[in-house]
C-alpha cells in the first residue's frame, strides 16, 4: 500500500450536515423547456401536450421519442439490506436511493429518482414494481437481501421489457471480476488456471464467483464458503443458488479452502479472514477483502505476512477500490441508449472486460488531481480504474452497447460507434466536441510533425505518447534521447516502432544551420555569435522554434517548465509575428461557448489594436467552425457613463466601420448587453442578428480575471489561451500542466498549422458599414510588434519587432 494513503474520515454531524444543508436531500428536478411565456405553457402542458398523448397512445415506443423515458432509471428498494445495516425500513433506505440517483446524473447523465416500496413480501414487491416499471426505461434494484432479490430481480426481468439490474449482485460482480482479470495479468496467472475461494455466499459473493468462471475462471477450480462452512455437493440445508456453485472437495472450512488458493474473494464481514489463511495460500496471491465497512483482513495485515499480495477493498482509502460506482452508471448508459430490453450476461462480462482493459491504459493527470496528486500506474497497486477517471463515460458503454446489439436485445442498434462515443464524450465535457471537431480535422490534414520542446518531462512525453496514439501527427521530442527513454519507461511507455522521434539539440545535424539564420537575425540586437550558439544549444524553445522557422517542423508546444512571457520571448526572436498577436481563451458554460480576447498580450490595448484583436478574433472564431458575433465589452452602454476607456472602444468601432470587415460586431455595452437579446429594448439600433459569441475585452486584466473568476465558480470549461499571430503555430501553455492540457495545445498547434489571421480587407463594404453611412477604407495590415501600445512622436524610431514587457500569465488550458 502507498505511504501516502490518507484515511478519509468524518463525523455523524457532518454527515447529517452534508444532507441537510443547505437544503435536505441531494436531489432535485431541473426543467429540461422553458416556462417563460404563455406560449411555453401552452406547448408544455394544455393543449400543447395533447398531440404526443395521442402519438403515444397509438404507438407506445413512442415515449422514448417525446418524454424522458429514454435516459431515465428508477432506483427502487425496501430497505432490507442497508448497506451493511441489515432491515431498517423502507424509509430509512432513502438516502441512499438518492446518492444513487446522484451517481447515475454524475457518472453517466443519466437522470434518475428513487422509490421506496413499503413491504417486505418479496410477491407484493414485484406486483408493485411491474405495475410502475414501464415509467422508466430501466429499473437499477438496491439493498434488497438475499436470497428474495434472487427472485424478484428474475421475475420482473421477465414480466417488464426494460433492463432490471440488482446492482447489489452484478455491480460488485463485475468490478472484482475486471479486477481478477488484471490481477492475474499482474501476477503472470491465467484465468483458468488460478483456484477461487468466496467467502460469503450471499447475493454479491454468487453473483461475483459467476461472472468470473463466464470469464474463463474454471468451475472445478472455485469453492464456496457460507456461515455452515464449505458448501459442497451432497450437503444438506443448501439453496438452489448455491448448490449451482457446489464442487466436489475434501474442504470444509474456509481455512481448509484457502490452503494453496490462489484467489480469496471476501464478501463477509470484519475478521473473517486471518493473517494464518493468508499466509497459507499460493505465491503471489490475490486477495479481495470487500466487506464495508470494515475488510475481513486489512491490507496492513496482510503485508505483514505476505510482501507479494495484490489486495483489492471495498474502501476508498485503500488502492483498488472495487467501487460499484464503476459499473451500474455505464451499464445502464449503453443499455439505455440501444433501448435494451434486459442487462444480460453478455453485456456484464463486457463490461468487465472493457473495466480491466481501461486500467492498463495511461492514466490522465485529471485522476491524480482527484486522488490528491498520487500517479497511478497499472500494477499491483492500480488493477481497477478510479471513479474519477474521465474516460470511463466514454470508454464502457459502447462495449455495453455492442453486447447488447450482439445478443439480440437491443430495440435501437448504434450504427455508427465512433460517432457515439464522441457524443458520450460531450455529455460530461463541454468542450469535448470543440476537441473532437479539430482532433477530427488534424487527423484528415496532411501529417503534421509537432515539435514538444520540453521533451524530457514525463507530462511532456506522455502528451506525445498520446498524440500519435491518437494519430494526429507525429510528435518530435527535444530532449537527450537517453533521458526521454528512460522517463518514458518510467512512465510505462515504449516508443519503439512508435514513429515518435527524439532530438538532441546539441548533436543535431541541423545545429549549424540555425545558428547561422539566427545570428543573422539577432546580430544587430547585440547577440554574439557565440550567444546565439549557446541558445540553440541549450534552449529548446531556441531549437524548436528554429524546426518551425526551417520547415522541419510544421507546430510546436511548449511552456510546461518556464512561465508563460518567458516562452513568448524565446519563439519570438526565432519566428516572425505575421498579423496582430493574441491570445484567445475559450468558455465554455451552460451550453454556450464564447470567445475571449485578448487574455495574454495586449496591457491596455488602443482603439487601433482592439480593433486588430477584433479581427484576428473573428478569423480564428471562423476557422473553428463558428460565425463569428463581435461585442466589445465595457463599463458602459454607447457612451453612459463616458470615460476614456469607452472612448477608445467606440474608436475601434469607428475603425471597422471603416475597415469593411466581414463580420457582425457591436459596441461598447457590457456583458449583459452582448449576451442577452432581451436586454436590449432601449437599444433599437444594436447591429448584432443574434446573442454575441466573441466578447473583445478593453484590457488585459478584464480579460483574465472574469474569465478566471467564472472558471474558479465552476460549472464552466476554460480552454486556452490560444496564441494567435505568429507565422508558425506555436501554443504555450502554463507551468506545470497536466497532459491532458498539453495534448489539447498540440491538437490546436496542429490544426491547420495553427489558427493564424487568413488575412486580407474586404473590397466592399460589409452591410453595417453600408447602413451606418461611412465608406470603407482598404489600408495594409499593420504588423506591430510584441505587446505594442500607443507610442509618442519620439519613440516611433525605435525597432517595430522590440518585444515589450509581458503582461501577467495567462490562464489554463
Amino acid at each position: 500500500m502507498p505511504e501516502n494513503t490518507e484515511k478519509q474520515t468524518f463525523t455523524d454531524q457532518e454527515a447529517l450536515d452534508f444532507h441537510s444543508e443547505p437544503t435536505p436531500g441531494k436531489i432535485s428536478m431541473a426543467p429540461t423547456k422553458p416556462m417563460a411565456t404563455q406560449r411555453d405553457l401552452s406547448l408544455a402542458y394544455s393543449p400543447g401536450v395533447a398531440v404526443p398523448v395521442r402519438a403515444i397512445a397509438e404507438d407506445v415506443d413512442l415515449a422514448y421519442d417525446y418524454t424522458a423515458k429514454g435516459n431515465l432509471v428508477a432506483v427502487i428498494s425496501n430497505g432490507t439490506a442497508i448497506l451493511g445495516l441489515g432491515n431498517l425500513g423502507h424509509m430509512a433506505s432513502k438516502p441512499v436511493m438518492e446518492g444513487k440517483a446522484v451517481l447515475f446524473k454524475r457518472f453517466a447523465d443519466v437522470d434518475s429518482f428513487d422509490v421506496e416500496v413499503k413491504t417486505t413480501d418479496p410477491d407484493e414487491f414485484i406486483t408493485v414494481v411491474k405495475n410502475i416499471g414501464d415509467t422508466w426505461g430501466g429499473i437499477n434494484l438496491e439493498d434488497i437481501k438475499s436470497p428474495e432479490c434472487f427472485e424478484i430481480e428474475t421475475q420482473l426481468q421477465d414480466l417488464l421489457d426494460i433492463p432490471v439490474f440488482h446492482d447489489d449482485q452484478h455491480g460488485t460482480a463485475i468490478i472484482s471480476t475486471a479486477g481478477l482479470i488484471n490481477a492475474c495479468h499482474v501476477a503472470g496467472k491465467k484465468l483458468e488456471d488460478v483456484k477461487v475461494v468466496l467467502a460469503a455466499a450471499g447475493a454479491a459473493g454468487l453473483s461475483s464467483i459467476a461472472l468470473m468462471k463466464a470469464a474463463g475462471v474454471k468451475h472445478e477450480n472455485t469453492v464456496i464458503v457460507d456461515r455452515d462452512g464449505v458448501v459442497y455437493r451432497g450437503r444438506d440445508n443448501v439453496d438452489q443458488w448455491k448448490a449451482a456453485h457446489a464442487t466436489d472437495t475434501p474442504h470444509r472450512t474456509l481455512a481448509e479452502a484457502m490452503v494453496g488458493a490462489d484467489v480469496v474473494i471476501g464478501l463477509a464481514a470484519k475478521g473473517a479472514i486471518t493473517k494464518e489463511m493468508v499466509a497459507s495460500m499460493a505465491p503471489r496471491p490475490i486477495i479481495f477483502a470487500m466487506a464495508n465497512p470494515d475488510p475481513e483482513i486489512t491490507p496492513e495485515d496482510v503485508r505483514s505476512v505476505r510482501d507479494d499480495a495484490i489486495i483489492a477493498t471495498g474502501r476508498s482509502d485503500y488502492p483498488n477500490q472495487v467501487n460499484n460506482v464503476l459499473g451500474f452508471p455505464y451499464i445502464f448508459r449503453g443499455a439505455l441508449d440501444v433501448r435494451a430490453r434486459q442487462v444480460n450476461h453478455e453485456m456484464k462480462v463486457a463490461c468487465a472486460q472493457a473495466l480491466a482493459a481501461l486500467a492498463r491504459e495511461d492514466v490522465p493527470d485529471e485522476v491524480a488531481v482527484a486522488y490528491r496528486g498520487r500517479k497511478l500506474k497499472f500494477g499491483p497497486d492500480y488493477i481497477i480504474p478510479t471513479p474519477f477517471d474521465p474516460r470511463l463515460i466514454w470508454y464502457i458503454p459502447p462495449f455495453v452497447a455492442q453486447a447488447a446489439m450482439d445478443t439480440g436485445v437491443a430495440r435501437k442498434p448504434i450504427e455508427d460507434m465512433d460517432a457515439y462515443r464522441a457524443t458520450l464524450r460531450q455529455r460530461l465535457d463541454p468542450s469535448a466536441a470543440l476537441m473532437q471537431k479539430i482532433s477530427s480535422a488534424v487527423r484528415g490534414a496532411p501529417n503534421k510533425r509537432v515539435v514538444f520542446a520540453e521533451g524530457e518531462e514525463t507530462s511532456v512525453i506522455r502528451a506525445a505518447w498520446a498524440f500519435k496514439q491518437q494519430e494526429l501527427g507525429t510528435p518530435i521530442l527535444v530532449g537527450r534521447e537517453e533521458l526521454v527513454r528512460q522517463n518514458a519507461v518510467e512512465a510505462g511507455l515504449v516508443f519503439e516502432d512508435l514513429g515518435i522521434e527524439i532530438i538532441n539539440a546539441r548533436v543535431s545535424p541541423n545545429n549549424v544551420a540555425y545558428t547561422e539564420a539566427l545570428y543573422q537575425r539577432l546580430w544587430r540586437r547585440g547577440y554574439l555569435r557565440r550567444d546565439v550558439q549557446r541558445m540553440i544549444n541549450q534552449d529548446r524553445n531556441y531549437f524548436g522554434a528554429a524546426m518551425l522557422a526551417h520547415g522541419d517542423a510544421d507546430a510546436m508546444v511548449t511552456g510546461v517548465t518556464r512561465n508563460f512571457n518567458m516562452a513568448l520571448k524565446e519563439v519570438s526572436r526565432v519566428l516572425d509575428v505575421k498579423s496582430t498577436l493574441i491570445g484567445l481563451s475559450v468558455v465554455m458554460a451552460r451550453g454556450r461557448t464564447l470567445f475571449v480576447a485578448d487574455t495574454s498580450i495586449h496591457e491596455l490595448p488602443d482603439a487601433q489594436e482592439l480593433a486588430d484583436i477584433a479581427i484576428q478574433a473573428a478569423a480564428a472564431v471562423r476557422k473553428l467552425g463558428r460565425t463569428p458575433r463581435v461585442a466589445f465589452l465595457s463599463y458602459s452602454s454607447f457612451g453612459n457613463p463616458p470615460g476614456d476607456r469607452g472612448e477608445k472602444v467606440r474608436e475601434a468601432i469607428r475603425i471597422l466601420d471603416q475597415r469593411g470587415v466581414d463580420f457582425e460586431y457591436e459596441g461598447e455595452m457590457p456583458p449583459e448587453l452582448a449576451l442577452t437579446p432581451d436586454a436590449r429594448g432601449s437599444h433599437p439600433f444594436m447591429r448584432l442578428s443574434r446573442e454575441a459569441n466573441v466578447l473583445v475585452m478593453p484590457a488585459i486584466h478584464s480579460a483574465v480575471i472574469s474569465t478566471q473568476m467564472i472558471e474558479a465558480l465552476g460549472g464552466a470549461t476554460l480552454i486556452g489561451p490560444l496564441l494567435i499571430g505568429l507565422e508558425k503555430s506555436v501554443q504555450i501553455v502554463p507551468l506545470g500542466s497536466s497532459v491532458s492540457q498539453i495534448l489539447n495545445a498540440a491538437t490546436f498547434a496542429a490544426y491547420e498549422e495553427g489558427i493564424a489571421e487568413e488575412g486580407g480587407v474586404r473590397s466592399t463594404p460589409c452591410p453595417q458599414a453600408a447602413r451606418s453611412g461611412s465608406v470603407p477604407v482598404a489600408r495594409p495590415r499593420r504588423r506591430p510588434g510584441l505587446w505594442r501600445r500607443r507610442r509618442s512622436r519620439s519613440s516611433r524610431g525605435r525597432r517595430r519587432n522590440s518585444p515589450r514587457p509581458a503582461p501577467p500569465a495567462s490562464p489554463r488550458w
